[in-house]
Formats: structure tokens, C-alpha cells, sequence
């Protein structure tokens, strides 16, 4: 039994880590970053989110897995990192306000520009893809980099904009 739980712990650790160090080294805001623009590297475009990850939440992904909200809903997910705003009593989407909370949240999962540092991306991903699933309770998302939602989280990371740019 011991040989089985300490491998999970040992991971849950390493996870809690990388976390913190994401979460100090990268800054959370333009105001924390110093030099123009290009020094800044990409910003997270929120239109882009809103049209193109964003609904990657809501879709019922295979048989295998639930939709990424029904675990990660401010009430079954609260306080944890990417705990989504509650939809609206009948609603199939959230409102502009959620929706931009919702942004907020999970940019904070994200180093701009980095996706094998962005915890938003590697968490859902299977290990053999390089990613950290067998600590997501959730659990392989993704098999590998060629899914098209994973795709469309990724472009969101590297900057792309709503439009194409």
C-alpha cells in the first residue's frame, strides 16, 4: 500500500511546486512587468478565450470524460485554480461578467507565450504527450497536441488573437 501512495504524494508535491513557481515568477498582470510591450511577450486575448476556449469547458469531450465543468464549477471546484463561474439558472453559456471572471482565473493557470509552463495546458494532457494528467483528477483530457480543442488553448497561450492575428 505505501509503495502505491507515495509515488501520488510525492506527485501531488511536485504539482504543488511547480504551481507556486508559476504562480511567483510569472507575473499576473502588465503592471507587474516592466519594458514595453515586446519585453512583456503575448497577451492573453480575451475575445479569443471567450469564441475559442472557453466552450472547450461545456463540451461533453467523449464517453470516457465529463465536461470539464461539471468538476470545475465555482461550487463542487471552490477556491481550487480553475474554479469556473456557476452558469446561470438555464442558461447554456455565462454571462459577459462570468465570462470575464472566468478569463481571469484561468489566466492565472497560463505563462503567456509558454505553453509547457502554462498548468492550464499540461494538467489535461497524458504524460506520454508531456503533460501532468495522472495528477488531474480529471484525467487524460488529451491524448496529445494534435486534439483541436487542445490546439485552440494553446494558440490562446502563445497570443493568438480573435480575428487571426
Amino acid at each position: 500500500m505505501n509503495s502505491r501512495v507515495l509515488p501520488k504524494i510525492i506527485s501531488a508535491g511536485l504539482l504543488f511546486a511547480a504551481a507556486v513557481l508559476v504562480c511567483t515568477v510569472a507575473p499576473s498582470s502588465p503592471a507587474q512587468t516592466s519594458g514595453g510591450a515586446e519585453a512583456q511577450g503575448p497577451q492573453l486575448d480575451y475575445e479569443f478565450f471567450k469564441a475559442k476556449v472557453e466552450p472547450i469547458f461545456l463540451k461533453k469531450r467523449s464517453d470516457e470524460h465529463a465536461r470539464c465543468y461539471v468538476c470545475h464549477q465555482m461550487m463542487r471546484h471552490g477556491g481550487g485554480p480553475l474554479s469556473l463561474e456557476m452558469l446561470p439558472s438555464g442558461a447554456s453559456f455565462w454571462t459577459e461578467e462570468q465570462s470575464r471572471r472566468n478569463f481571469e482565473t484561468v489566466s492565472k493557470l497560463v505563462v503567456p507565450g509558454k505553453p509547457e509552463l502554462s498548468l492550464f495546458l499540461r494538467m489535461p494532457m497524458a504524460p506520454e504527450a508531456g503533460g501532468l494528467a495522472d495528477t488531474h483528477q480529471g484525467g487524460r483530457q488529451f491524448a496529445s497536441e494534435n486534439d483541436p480543442d487542445w490546439k485552440n488553448m494553446k494558440a490562446w497561450v502563445l497570443g493568438q488573437k480573435a480575428g487571426g492575428s
